[in-house]
């Protein structure tokens, strides 16, 4: 995964993209990543990504993240 994410970044320096823009695309991707394997339960996706919930909340609202249906086990 390392080697991945080393070419990644290659990649997106020799594309110019911003440091900031760059933090902010992967930001979101990881919180929408947290929020579905949580099924949307924002208290447990904050556990996976070791922030508070009020954190969470704050960004999903600051990136417009569409907020995942609870699903029931079945």
């Amino acid at each position: 995964m390392k080697e991945q994410l080393e070419t990644l970044v290659g990649q997106m320096v020799e594309r110019g993209i911003l440091l900031e823009e760059a933090v902010v695309e992967f930001e979101k991707k990881f919180i929408k990543r947290a929020l579905e394997r949580a099924n949307g339960n924002q208290s447990r996706a904050a556990k996976f990504l070791g922030i508070h919930r009020n954190t969470l909340s704050r960004k999903v609202g600051e990136y417009k993240i569409t907020p995942i249906a609870h699903r029931r086990a079945k």
